[in-house]
C-alpha cells in the first residue's frame, strides 16, 4: 500500500536527525498531518537555529539526546548516517516500532503515476555513474534528474511539481539499510570493498545492505564483471520474473554483457541476436578522463540507459556532453612537465588504488582518516609506479608502515601537521620528488575530516596550493 492512502492525521512519528534529510522529512511529515517530534545528538548553534526554524512551524524538536525513544512513537524517519546499534533504534525494535530512512519515505510517498527510479550504488563511482546516467537519459530527451545522495532530496524529486520520465539515484549502504521496500526497475553494484565498516560491523552486512539495491527489479540488475562479489549479489535477489542480469567489463563482452572492442564501448546485451551481434555505442575518447575506471563507470550507466530503451545515439551523446564533478581525477595544472591532478574524492583504499592505476610515474600524496582501512594491499599493487610519497593526516602511519613493507625504496615524506598550511607543504614537498613526466597526485586513500571539513575542502586547498607554486615558477 503506497502511504498516500494511508491516513498521516495524529501518527506521532520520530524524526532522527536535523539536516539535509532530517528537516525536509520532518516538514513533509508535519505537512502530512503527523504529530513529528525530532531528536538530535547535537546540541549546538547551528542545530539550534535549525531548531527554532522547526519549532516555529510547530513541530517539536529535543536537541542534545538522540537516543531515547519518545513515548508514543509509531515510526521512525532517520537520517541515513546513524547507525543500527544506536540505543533508540534498539529501544524501537523493543517496542515494534518501524524505522525508515529517506529514501524508504520518499519511496513511500510517490504518486500512482511516479517515475521509475534507475538506482546504482557502490564502494567507489555512484556519483560519477550517477551524473553520466542523466547526462544520457537528457540526451535521449527524457524528463529525469539526478538525485539520491548525489545531494537533491528524493523527497524533492517525488513530491515537486516537476514530472519526470525517469530518475537516475545514487544510494549510499546507509541509505539502502534503512529501504526495506525500494524496488528499482533496474539497478547497478559498480563494486564492492571494504568501506564504512565500522558503522555495518562486517564486510557481510556491508555487501548484504549494498545488495539491497536490486531486491524487486523488474528489467535489470547490471553488476561489475571484474568483481564477482557484485554477481553475487544479483544471484541472491529476489527480482521480478524476467528481470536479467547484466554484466560490465572493460574487456570484450560476451552475451548478456556491455564492454569494449577496439577502443569501442558496445552492446551485447540489449541486442536482438546477443549471441552473434553487438551494438556500437561510443568511444572510449567520448568518455572524459577516460581512465579504466571511468570506462567502467560510462559503461555501467550506459546499460542502465539501455535497460530503459534508450537509443546508442543517446548513450554516445550524453557521454560526449558529461563532464565530472571537481575533485575527481581533476587536472589542475601542469608545472615544467609535472602534472598535478586532484582526486580528493578517493576517500578510500579502492578509489585511489583506481586513480594510481591511471598515472605513472607518481608522486602520491595521501593519508587522513583511515576509517579501519587497511594499506597493505594498495601500495604492493602500486609500488613499482611511486616516485615518492609524501603522508599527511591522522592516520599517516598505516600507510608509512605499508610502505616500509612493500616499497622500502619509495623516499616518503611524514607531514606531522594538521594547520591550514599542511596542505601547501605537501604541494612543496610532492614537487621536489617529482620529475618531469611525472604525475603528482593527491588520492588520499582516507577520509578528510581530520583536517577539512570534507573532500571538497582538501581538494581546494590542493588546487590552491598548487596554483600558488604555479605563480612562483619554482618546482
Amino acid at each position: 500500500m503506497g502511504i498516500r492512502k494511508v491516513s498521516w492525521n495524529g501518527k506521532r512519528v520520530t524524526v532522527a536527525g536535523l539536516g539535509v534529510s532530517g528537516i525536509p522529512a520532518a516538514r513533509v511529515l508535519h505537512g502530512l498531518g503527523a504529530v513529528v517530534t525530532v531528536v538530535n545528538d547535537g546540541d549546538d548553534e547551528r542545530s539550534r537555529a535549525q531548531a527554532d526554524e522547526l519549532r516555529a512551524e510547530g513541530i517539536t524538536v529535543r536537541l542534545g539526546d538522540g537516543d531515547t525513544l519518545p513515548e508514543g512513537t509509531e515510526l521512525i524517519v532517520t537520517a541515513p548516517g546513524w547507525r543500527p546499534d544506536k540505543p533508540l533504534f534498539t529501544a524501537a525494535a523493543e517496542a515494534g516500532v518501524e524505522v525508515w530512512g529517506d529514501v524508504e519515505l520518499a519511496w513511500r510517498l510517490r504518486g500512482p503515476d511516479a517515475a521509475p527510479w534507475l538506482a546504482v550504488t557502490g564502494t567507489n563511482g555512484k556519483t560519477t555513474t550517477v551524473r553520466m546516467l542523466a547526462s544520457i537519459l537528457e540526451a535521449a530527451g527524457l524528463r529525469t534528474a539526478a538525485v539520491g545522495n548525489i545531494g537533491v532530496s528524493l523527497l524533492d524529486a517525488v513530491l515537486g511539481e516537476e514530472a519526470y520520465d525517469v530518475l537516475a539515484v545514487e544510494l549510499s549502504s546507509y541509505q539502502l539499510h534503512w529501504a526495506p521496500s525500494l524496488r528499482a526497475h533496474s539497478a547497478a553494484v559498480l563494486n564492492l570493498a571494504p568501506d564504512h565498516l565500522d558503522w555495518h560491523g562486517s564486510m557481510e552486512a556491508y555487501a548484504a545492505d549494498k545488495g539491497r539495491i536490486y531486491e524487486g527489479n523488474t528489467v535489470a540488475c547490471v553488476y561489475n564483471v571484474a568483481d564477482k562479489a557484485t554477481e553475487d549479489l544479483v544471484r541472491e535477489a529476489d527480482v521480478e520474473e524476467g528481470c536479467r542480469a547484466i554484466g560490465f567489463t572493460l574487456g570484450t563482452p560476451g552475451p548478456s554483457q556491455l564492454g569494449v572492442v577496439e577502443g569501442i564501448l558496445v552492446d551485447r546485451a540489449f541486442v536482438e541476436n546477443r549471441q552473434k551481434q553487438a551494438q556500437e555505442l561510443a568511444e572510449v575518447a567520448d568518455v572524459q578522463p577516460p581512465a579504466p575506471h571511468n570506462i567502467a563507470n560510462a559503461l555501467a550507466a550506459a546499460a542502465l540507459a539501455r535497460a530503459f530503451g534508450v537509443a546508442p545515439k543517446a548513450v554516445r551523446d550524453g557521454l560526449r556532453a558529461f563532464r565530472p564533478d571537481p575533485h575527481r581525477i581533476e587536472l589542475v595544472e601542469e608545472i615544467q612537465g609535472v602534472v598535478y591532478v586532484d582526486d580528493s574524492k578517493a576517500t578510500n583504499t579502492h578509489a585511489a588504488e583506481a586513480s594510481l592505476a591511471a598515472c605513472d610515474p607518481i608522486v602520491w600524496i595521501a593519508g587522513g582518516l583511515a576509517k579501519g582501512a587497511t594499506f597493505d594491499e594498495i601500495v604492493a599493487k602500486s609500488a613499482k609506479r611511486l616516485r615518492g610519497v609524501v603522508l599527511i593526516g591522522a592516520d599517516r602511519a598505516l600507510i608509512r608502515e605499508a610502505l616500509a613493507r612493500h616499497a622500502p625504496e619509495v623516499p616518503v615524506v611524514d607531514l606531522d601537521r594538521t594547520d591550514t598550511g599542511a596542505m601547501s607543504a605537501a604541494v612543496e614537498e610532492a614537487s621536489r620528488l617529482a620529475r618531469p613526466g611525472d604525475t603528482v597526485l593527491l588520492a588520499p586513500a582516507c577520509a578528510s575530516m581530520d583536517m577539512f571539513a570534507n573532500y571538497n575542502k582538501r581538494g581546494e586547498a590542493f588546487a590552491d596550493a598548487v596554483r600558488a607554486l604555479a605563480a612562483t615558477g619554482r618546482v
